[in-house]
């Protein structure tokens, strides 16, 4: 932590210092405030409208900066003025709303001197760089664009230090994927922003600054907004997959099958409702441990989603019980389909380690499968206690087989041994 504060100090004397050499303010002190009051207030408004990005322990805040505009129109010294006093008033701001980081004070500092020193350096490059440009068709704009650019690997090469100083970047592979993560988009919008800015403020169009500065806020605005309605989206989404999901198998659950079988219950579909069941489970509880009887449960889920298509689904319905809805497909296709599933199962044998020793277990599943039409004549609930009473039939014949039922047309059951 001392190297870090060393490193923010450095770089903030370096900025009070590089502001007191340029001497003073570029132009008269009537319209260097008029324009800090604008930029000021805007650069305030925006100062929640950033997008944060985590980077190991620390949250960097990519919002758009008019810096540059500021510095090539008042110099160095009215960039240092600008900087302090926007980036002291999202300090108290935060301290008031109790938003501000445990470091605020620090971050603060380092905000102040990286972009005055950045603004600085663009200031002396621009003086020396612009009539070389200006003889060059849109010179003026590829000179902005080069400045930024200047200006982002300046500011990333300062956060690659104190990233090395917390250890989140340890070698320069780290820092290029560092730079990389860059949005040379958002980069580009800065840029121009920044250029437009900087004309404006020169011709003293305050009308058509105040507008800029208005429609760079709704755009923001809005971009915030839609990536809070996205990301609002997806932690429903996660929260609703959570609780759908079977954390030991990641197949789906109990409560999801209810749901699934509400919303097929009345289709009109033609759906096979297939019950599995692992073979003499407790056997294996009993002679190894849990661990490896989850092992067999994962891989017995494992074995039967690689059968199914997109639109079949598969649940975990018991502990070592899996429940499977076959969609869109004929009896004959869904009965070749469950005896693959038995097959394959009988011959895949599950390796674990047990007792420092890598075993390899063989074990069987049986199934009940009952196939019919959705309608609300069948409940779906009864087609499934069919099923169940299916599987039933083939533990109760010897297991390793598979028991199946045609309700249509309402077959007599059919049962398959292993061979």
């Amino acid at each position: 932590m001392l190297q870090i504060r060393i490193f923010v100090s450095l770089l903030f004397l370096a900025s009070v210092s590089i502001a007191l050499y340029s001497g003073s303010i570029n132009v008269n002190t009537t319209l260097y405030l008029k324009t800090l009051g604008i930029y000021w207030l805007f650069a305030t408004l925006y100062s929640h409208l950033g997008v944060i990005v985590k980077k190991g322990n620390t949250n960097i805040d990519y919002g758009i900066s008019y810096s540059l505009s500021v510095g090539l129109f008042a110099g160095p010294l009215g960039l240092f003025i600008y900087e302090s006093l926007y980036r002291f008033t999202v300090y108290f701001i935060r301290r008031v709303t109790n938003t501000a980081d445990p470091d605020e004070l620090l971050h603060t500092f380092y905000n102040i001197g990286s972009f005055v020193l950045n603004g600085s350096i663009a200031y002396y490059l621009y003086l020396n760089l612009y009539p070389v440009f200006n003889s060059i068709p849109f010179g003026f704009w590829l000179l902005i664009i080069l400045l930024m650019c200047v200006i982002a690997l300046l500011s990333d090469m300062y956060l690659i230090v104190l990233f090395s100083f917390m250890g989140d970047i340890k070698n320069v592979q780290d820092a290029i994927e560092f730079v990389k993560s860059r949005s040379w988009v958002d980069l580009g919008k800065s840029a121009f922003s920044n250029g437009l800015l900087f004309i404006l403020l020169i011709e003293q169009r305050w009308e058509m600054l105040v507008a800029l500065f208005i429609l760079n806020y709704l755009v923001s605005r809005s971009f915030v907004s839609k990536s809070q309605i996205i990301q609002s989206k997806l932690e429903r989404d996660k929260f609703e997959q959570m609780a759908y999901t079977d954390f030991m198998t990641g197949v789906h659950n109990r409560a999801f099958m209810d749901k699934k079988m509400k919303e097929l219950g009345t289709s009109g579909e033609y759906l096979g409702i297939i019950v599995a069941d692992i073979d003499k489970f407790k056997q294996y509880n009993d002679s190894y441990n849990h661990a490896i009887g989850d092992k067999i449960i994962q891989h017995f889920a494992n074995n039967l989603k690689s059968h199914l298509k997109e639109d079949d689904f598969l649940f975990r319905t018991g502990g070592e019980e899996f429940t499977i809805f076959l969609r869109n497909k004929s009896f004959e296709e869904c009965s070749e389909l469950v005896e693959k599933m038995r097959y394959s199962v009988m011959c895949s044998p599950v390796s674990a380690e047990f007792k420092s020793q890598y075993i390899s277990i063989t074990y069987t599943a049986s199934f009940g499968l009952y196939y019919y039409k959705t309608s609300e004549y069948l409940p779906i609930e009864k087609a499934y206690v069919n099923a169940d009473h299916l599987l039933l039939n083939s533990k109760e014949d010897g297991k390793n087989c598979v028991s199946v039922r045609n309700g249509i047309t309402d077959l007599p059951l059919s049962v398959r041994y292993s061979e």
